[in-house]
């Protein structure tokens, strides 16, 4: 079968692979769409430290099923549409044992740790499957990444009293942004790109602010009265968001760190203290939080086609990563078409 392959930094290949067989307990999905998550990028660019190349990207699926073995629930039907949980959990390290597997230990998440699903068929056990009659495959493929963003939000414990901070719209931000408007907090989205944030504020943030050609010091300390962001969710992975993630949260304030930062940073760690912070990373997402996801998108606000950057075949990925690193702040998700 087909397969988008990375396999050194700047090379992507088109591959044929085996088909995978299917196995009791597990569920066999023709793969429709997959999107190009800021990790495949970073593969692509080779400053991914976690991957072992060659490897097959991808794991924001959207895929229809396609068989099931024997002792598969009967909920799961063929024909129906789903996306993939795509993250492993050993059970056993301290994470899983805290009923957190998605920071498990030693988890593989597909296209990263292990091959991925940019390719025309995966198998899975199917409790990885998450299916649905009420969405499409595209609408799947928007599942993963959002479901990050609002994984953030349930670390941070947001409510309707708090104050929250993005930096970063992003597609991760944005699923950010989204989940802390949809508990009921005025959201205030940063970013450096005007669409970013118009969009932003299409999907429930009260206030934007350009870090490029504001001061997003003066503009935080105008809308808070001086208190700062009860909430703030970094989103980048830039030493300049980490700090300004700091600086800007009120005092007894959380920061929830998703991004990756590629170089130490420097703290005025007296912040810490001084301001009795409760600094929590995020990792991945929850069964829940792909649930809560599945349930914005079905109430049809979403306007998904905006997050949809491109559609490519699969012998245009490379096209597509290079359009991406040409231009990255204008890219919120790019999807690959089988």
């Amino acid at each position: 079968m087909k397969a988008v392959q990375i396999i050194q930094p700047g090379e992507v290949r088109i591959t044929d692979i085996p088909k995978p067989a299917l196995s009791t307990g597990e569920v066999l999905v023709k793969i429709n769409y997959v999107g190009f998550c800021g990790s495949d990028l970073n593969t692509y660019l080779g400053k991914n430290p976690m991957v072992n190349l060659p490897v097959v990207p991808g794991h924001e699926i959207g895929a229809v099923i396609e068989a099931t073995g024997s002792q598969v629930p009967d909920h799961l039907k063929q024909g129906m549409a789903c996306t993939v949980n795509p993250y492993t959990a050993c059970g056993h390290c301290p994470p899983c044992r805290n009923m957190r597997p998605n920071a498990c230990r030693y988890n593989q998440t597909l296209g990263v740790q292990r091959n991925g699903a940019m390719c025309e068929y995966l198998v899975v056990p199917w409790q990885k499957i998450i299916a649905d009659q009420h969405l499409t495959p595209k609408q799947f493929a928007l599942v993963e990444p959002m479901s990050v963003g609002f994984h953030a939000v349930s670390r941070a414990k947001v409510t309707d009293s708090d104050t929250v901070m993005v930096i970063g719209c992003g597609m991760i931000g944005l699923g950010a942004v989204v989940r802390s408007a949809l508990r009921g907090a005025n959201v205030i989205a940063v970013d450096m790109d005007d669409d970013k944030l118009s969009l932003a504020k299409r999907l429930g943030a009260q206030e934007t602010i350009n870090s490029r050609t504001e001061d997003v010091h003066q503009r935080l300390e105008a809308i808070t009265g001086g208190d700062g962001a009860d909430v703030v969710i970094e989103a980048v992975g830039a030493p300049a968001t980490y700090l300004m993630a700091i600086n800007e949260a009120a005092f007894t304030g959380r920061v929830v760190c998703i991004g990756y930062a590629k170089t130490e940073i420097a703290f005025e760690t007296k912040y810490f203290v001084m301001k009795e912070l409760d600094i929590r990373g995020s990792r991945n997402a929850m069964p829940e939080d792909f649930r809560a996801v599945i349930a914005y998108l079905k109430r049809g606000i979403c306007p998904e086609q905006e997050l949809i950057s491109g559609v490519y075949p699969p012998e245009q990925a490379q096209e597509a990563l290079e359009k991406w690193k040409s231009d990255p702040g204008k890219v919120f998700r790019i999807l690959v078409s089988f």
